[in-house]
């Protein structure tokens, strides 16, 4: 049985972190487990609901497809969010003045910006880690990478107190 098919970004870890599926034998069935599911989706909210949907009818059929119990809880939920276009505009133009790419992205991480833009323009600058890897403790980005994008901040501020 597979999930459905999205686009979504969708992480799944153990929560709490340090807990093990029960009993802890490597050669025992897990009587119960738990963990988390993280869904990012591009800022649109009926996607994010029809996402939701999906995930919790794939979770409705494998519980009876293997006659075990699921449950669920919702720890946080925030509406998506699109950022002020002007600021994203002044961050690629930064980025090109350096010479560096740029892309258009989306994150649900729950970041301070995307909590500001609910009240005020704001907008992110991403700087690529190594081999994708975010938000976990094998994220790494080189000295030299995390500079070329403190420089884009340090461009995008002085833009903007420059124009008022």
């Amino acid at each position: 049985m597979r999930p459905p098919a999205s686009s979504a970004s969708c992480a799944i870890a153990p929560w709490p972190p340090a807990r093990r599926p029960s009993p802890r034998s490597a050669a025992s069935l897990s009587s119960r487990t738990r963990s988390t599911s993280f869904r990012r989706v591009p800022p649109d909210a009926e996607r994010l609901r029809a996402e939701e949907a999906a995930l919790a009818a794939f979770l409705q059929e494998l519980a009876a497809a293997e006659g075990v119990t699921i449950s669920t809880e919702r720890l946080a939920r925030f509406e998506p969010v699109t950022f002020d276009a002007r600021i994203v505009e002044i961050i690629e133009q930064a980025a090109v003045r350096r010479g560096l790419a740029s892309k258009r992205m989306t994150s649900g991480a729950g970041h301070d910006a995307e909590m500001i833009a609910r009240i005020a323009p704001a907008a992110m600058i991403f700087v690529p880690s190594v081999g994708g890897i975010s938000h976990n403790p094998l994220e790494y980005t080189p000295d030299d990478d995390l500079i070329a994008g403190a420089n884009v901040l340090l461009d995008v501020v002085k833009s903007l107190a420059s124009a008022g």
